[in-house]
């Protein structure tokens, strides 16, 4: 008899990736599987495009359908409600209020020709279900995940496995929550950050999006700096610094070391309210193909330093600040997992 599988579906606006788990939670393969989303064709489009990865993972791993137990799709934000986007940055305008859900389900069902179990989560929820499962083992440990990248990702897993969705699939979107930067010795006007927000988001001072406006800050201490003078774009200046800080660029380190000591402020902020035993960093940053050991381990030394003074004193023995390890996989995955949970119950 075929073992069942649980389908993971992770949907952006240029690409989705899929991935499977057995039965057991066991992921069927690391390969990855990366098709285009097609949203550029419209809703159907997109449908269509899900369908044809699932089969053509399926396929490739000599599979069949009749083993697919259910179904996750992780998706971006912001939600009208569960299953149903808003206007959603990076997807065309037409994608506002369409019921995901309800369209995915019904072509899942006109394919295996029976009811199949979907659910619907937020993408960086989903990624923290995947990094928990690997982070805590055998454990009913607590476990959060912060992902900074374009944007900063954020998830809280509890000791089900599950993620802390909210009623619209919101929950802990602690990226966008005011970071206390003054303690840093940044001062005068907040950050802008896309959400539309005034007051500072944390995603602004520690993420891709918020690069260009701390390169600005930064430069004023060094007036000879070649990004001074550069004609560069902000954008181009700010992808840059990555390499810099690893080829020891002054500039470029003091810029990452700052945003490791706001990183360390949100953990410690988000060991106040959860008081998880684990904190997973993931995102780019962490990346071990594009980033060296020097560089992930002292962005980590810095955020448990900036972290330790503010948590409350059992805390700072016992929790752990460790890096992802699934990448690219991993939001995939964590909605496969969902679904499997799910059908547990």
């Amino acid at each position: 008899m075929n073992r069942k599988i649980f389908i993971g579906t992770d949907s952006g606006a240029t690409t989705t990736k899929f991935c499977a788990v057995w039965d057991n939670g066991e992921i069927v393969t690391h390969k990855v599987l990366q098709r285009s989303t097609s949203s550029e064709n419209g809703r159907a489009a997109v449908i269509q495009a899900w369908i044809a990865g699932v089969g053509e993972f399926l396929a490739q791993n000599n599979l069949q359908w009749e083993q697919v137990a259910g179904v996750g799709l992780s998706i971006p934000g912001p939600y009208e409600r569960y299953g149903v986007f808003s206007k959603t940055p990076n997807l065309p305008a037409s994608f506002a209020g369409w019921d995901v859900y309800t369209d995915y389900k019904n072509a899942l069902e006109k394919q295996v020709g029976h009811a199949m179990p979907l659910i619907v989560g937020n993408d960086g929820n989903f990624g923290g279900v995947a990094e928990a499962q690997i982070a805590r083992g055998k454990t009913r440990t607590t476990v959060a995940m912060l992902m900074p990248g374009s944007g900063l990702g954020c998830a809280f897993v509890d000791a089900n496995g599950l993620p802390l969705d909210g009623d619209t699939l919101a929950g802990l979107e602690t990226g966008h929550a005011a970071a206390p930067v003054h303690l840093l010795g940044l001062t005068g006007k907040p950050f802008s950050c896309g959400c539309g927000r005034d007051w500072g988001c944390y995603e602004a001072y520690t993420t891709l999006s918020g690069l260009p406006q701390l390169l600005v800050e930064k430069l004023k201490n060094y007036p000879d700096h070649e990004l001074a003078k550069s004609p560069a774009t902000p954008k181009e200046k700010a992808f840059s610094l990555r390499t810099r800080a690893q080829q020891g660029d002054p500039l470029a380190v003091e810029i990452f070391d700052f945003q490791a000591r706001v990183m360390g402020l949100l953990v410690a902020n988000l060991s106040m309210t959860l008081d998880a035993g684990i904190m997973v960093i993931g995102g780019g940053l962490m990346d071990t193909e594009v980033t060296t050991d020097a560089f992930r381990e002292r962005y980590l030394r810095i955020i448990r330093e900036t972290a330790k003074p503010y948590l409350w004193p059992p805390q700072r023995d016992t929790i752990k600040i460790i890096p992802a390890v699934l990448g690219e996989l991993s939001q995939a995955i964590g909605a496969a997992l969902v679904a499997m949970y799910q059908s547990k119950k």
